[in-house]
Formats: structure tokens, C-alpha cells, sequence
């Protein structure tokens, strides 16, 4: 019995590294439309926030799939077995430094509170993912496939790529995983109408925006407010993963406000923005639910309060609840 139960255990754990290996494999293809240095860096690297999903959703003995996921990407891109193994490491210690951090900041899946939100941009992404920019750009040039020069603008683009992966994909990746039927499903048919409304507009609106020569990027946020506001995580985190998207494709073909720019100039306007609109999203819908959970449990603490008032007889509510009021004394001011 002991066998058949170790044999499951560990039978489930190596079919998760497998799966999350697959997984990676597959956004690595995805991200690698939009490469931008060397055929391999790319603005947005789906497999960090796969990677960082797994990591929070299974725990760190999964790294293994995030290794075996990394080297099947980069076997083939890679200058070198030796390049292409540095490269892994660093793919591999960047999302688990960001769990790492996140664990320590008392992170929830959920992504129900304030602070798990900064904990995501700031810790998650930002801070964990310069492990893996810093070991990639920096092996490249150490072994000749790139020059010293280019170092720092592949530095940015790997590192935006990463951390856009963070930013946009777990996230979505996170409301997949704590999907459920949502409470409006069949009871307000127009709220279905209103995310349709809502996707559309994100969508067309972000369109203008990187077609126009101007600057007129930050006209999505109305769109990213009203879907933080109205539905809250569910609806925040698609449409900033749909804003992302549509920004990295026309900084990768230098449309609008990126036109006419050099590589480290797009990058860092693209990370700005990218990281912006994370941010919005994540932190207005953390705000909204934060306050509608707040909102439950006081509705939830007064009416257990109301039913075990019921339960007193009348003479010992009125001594108890609401207290009796003191009496001025006669003849007092």
C-alpha cells in the first residue's frame, strides 16, 4: 500500500514537470514570433509567468519542468551546449527567486489584496526576473555571439520580455486556475453584453493609439479602469494581457509613437507602459475586491450579530443591546 501511494505521489509530481515543461515549450513558440535580438529575445516571454504560475500553484519541486522547458527552447538557438546550459540556469533561478520573494511578502494566489498586487509587479517581476536578463545578455556576449556593445539593449529587451511575462500572463494564468461559474452567469445576461463592450473598445482603442504618430498611448486607461471597476481581477487582468499584446506587436514593428526610435529607446517607452497598465489593472482591481470583501464580511458579521441578538430573550436584549445611555444629573449644565 505504502509502494502504490509513493508510487502515485511521485507518479503525479513527474506528470506536472512534464506538463509544465510542455506548457513552457508552447509559449516559448508564441513569444518567439515577436523576437526582436539574436532570433531568441523577445519583448514578451510568455514562459516566466507560466514558470512563476507553476512555481505558486505547485510549489518549487516543479522546477524541473521549468529547466527541461527551457533547454527544449534554447537547444536550438543556442551557440553552444555550454551557452545554451547558462542560459537554462538563468531561466530556471529567475522565476524561482521571484517566488521566492513573492513567498516572503505573503503573496496569495488570489490576488485579492493591495499588497499582493505591488508584490506581483514589484517582487515578482521586476525585481525577480533581472536574475535571468543579467545571466542570458550576459553570456551572449561573453561568448561572442554578440558584441559588448549590444549588451545593454539585449539586457532590455530580455528583461522586458521576462517581466511583461510576469505582468500580464500570471495573472490570467492565476484567474484560470480559480475559475468558477461567475454569480451573474444567467441572472444579468447585459453584463455579458458589457464585457463584450468593454473588450471591443479595449481592443479598438489601443489600436488607434499605437497607429497614431503620436504619443497617445495612455489613452487605454479609461478601459482599464472600467474593467478593474465593473469585474474586477476577471476583467482587469485579460484586458491589460490584450493592451500588452498589441503594444509589443507594434513596438516589434516600430508603428506609431515607435517608429523612427532606437531598440533601447522603444524598449524602455514599452516597459513603461506595459508596466503602467499592470500596474493600473492589477492594483484598481485589487482595490475594488479588497473593498467588496470588506463590504461582505461587515453585511456577514452583522447579520450573525442580528441572529444571535434574536436568540436573547427580550429582557436580557434591551439590558444588553444597545448599552443604556447615563443620566445627567438634576440641576446639571
Amino acid at each position: 500500500m505504502r509502494r502504490t501511494e509513493w508510487l502515485g505521489r511521485h507518479g503525479a509530481t513527474a506528470a506536472r514537470i512534464l506538463g509544465v515543461a510542455a506548457v513552457y515549450y508552447g509559449g516559448a513558440k508564441l513569444g518567439l514570433l515577436q523576437e526582436l535580438v539574436r532570433g531568441q529575445v523577445t519583448p514578451l516571454w510568455p514562459p516566466t509567468g507560466i514558470a512563476l504560475t507553476a512555481l505558486l500553484l505547485f510549489g518549487p519541486r516543479i522546477w524541473p519542468g521549468i529547466a527541461l522547458g527551457a533547454f527544449l527552447v534554447n537547444v536550438s538557438l543556442g551557440p553552444s551546449l555550454s551557452v545554451v546550459l547558462a542560459i537554462v540556469v538563468g531561466n530556471t533561478l529567475g522565476p524561482l527567486l521571484s517566488y521566492r520573494l513573492l513567498r516572503r511578502a505573503g503573496f496569495r494566489v488570489e490576488l485579492d489584496r493591495l499588497r499582493d498586487a505591488v508584490a506581483l509587479v514589484f517582487l515578482g517581476a521586476l525585481t525577480g526576473m533581472l536574475v535571468s536578463a543579467v545571466i542570458g545578455s550576459g553570456v551572449l556576449v561573453l561568448s561572442g555571439a554578440l558584441p559588448t556593445g549590444d549588451f545593454w539593449p539585449t539586457w532590455a529587451v530580455w528583461w522586458t520580455g521576462d517581466a511583461m511575462g510576469v505582468l500580464v500572463i500570471t495573472p490570467v494564468l492565476l484567474l484560470l486556475a480559480a475559475a468558477r461559474r461567475p454569480r451573474w452567469a444567467g441572472v444579468r445576461p447585459l453584463r455579458w453584453l458589457e464585457a463584450a463592450l468593454l473588450a471591443a473598445c479595449t481592443c479598438t482603442v489601443t489600436l488607434l493609439a499605437v497607429s497614431s504618430p503620436m504619443n497617445l498611448l495612455y489613452l487605454v486607461s479609461p478601459c482599464l479602469i472600467w474593467a478593474a471597476f465593473r469585474f474586477q481581477r476577471a476583467g482587469a487582468a485579460p484586458c491589460a494581457l490584450l493592451v500588452s499584446t498589441i503594444a509589443i506587436v507594434a513596438a516589434a514593428g516600430e508603428w506609431g509613437p515607435f517608429a523612427g526610435h532606437d531598440l533601447l529607446t522603444n524598449m524602455a517607452t514599452l516597459q513603461a507602459f506595459n508596466g503602467i497598465t499592470a500596474l493600473t489593472a492589477l492594483l484598481l482591481s485589487a482595490v475594488v475586491t479588497e473593498r467588496r470583501n470588506t463590504h461582505e464580511e461587515i453585511r456577514r458579521v452583522c447579520a450573525q450579530l442580528a441572529e444571535a441578538l434574536s436568540r436573547l430573550d427580550p429582557g436580557a436584549a434591551a439590558e444588553q443591546w444597545p448599552p443604556p445611555r447615563k443620566q445627567k444629573p438634576d440641576g446639571g449644565g
